[in-house]
């Protein structure tokens, strides 16, 4: 009975992610709105983050380079988390499952669930607003954009987004307990 119910919400909640989804990419049919999505998305894969790693570390010194080190122990661990769960749910790509979606660049890997990106994005912003608080406009505009990203992409479902930004921010926080 419990499982009914439950399977009956999670495919509800599939349904209106679908519609979001769909409603959602419409922006990715405007030229220059799919470029500058394009282009987040890009930065988003890793240049963005590699970067601030560099520029942390030239301009902050030691600082910069603990901070730097931290990011990179928290991307290592999201890395792991991240291709697990993709692994075990196995969902498909919001262009995948409706033809109306259309695929706004190339994506990375097969599956949707979490965002990679923004699990990513999430949890070197938080890393890195630990010890440089005053970057807060800066990363958390970029990591909006990000998430914005693959969802108008037309690569992830709106709860990917959610989810991958909870499992980034959820790491992120336990990793800043623990000082390098």
């Amino acid at each position: 009975m419990k499982s009914d119910k439950a399977m009956v919400m999670f495919q509800r909640l599939g349904s209106v992610d679908l519609v979001l989804s769909s409603k959602i990419n419409k922006a990715c049919h405007y030229h220059y709105i799919k470029q500058f999505f394009r282009l987040v998305s890009r930065l988003g894969d890793g240049v963005f983050w590699y970067t601030l790693i560099i520029i942390l570390v030239i301009y902050y010194g030691e600082k910069g380079l603990i901070a730097s080190f931290h990011m990179l122990i928290v991307g290592i661990i999201t890395l792991l988390v991240y291709k697990y769960i993709k692994s075990k749910i196995g969902r498909l790509r919001p262009f995948e499952n409706n033809t109306e979606i259309m695929k706004g660049t190339i994506a990375l890997d097969c599956y949707s669930f979490p965002s990679g990106h923004t699990l990513h994005a999430v949890s070197f912003t938080i890393v890195a607003l630990h010890y440089f608080p005053h970057l807060f406009a800066v990363l958390c505009a970029f990591t909006l954009l990000v998430a914005c990203s693959r969802v108008i992409l037309g690569l992830h479902y709106p709860t990917d987004v959610i989810a991958g930004a909870a499992i980034g921010y959820t790491i992120a926080q336990i990793a800043t307990y623990f000082p390098i």
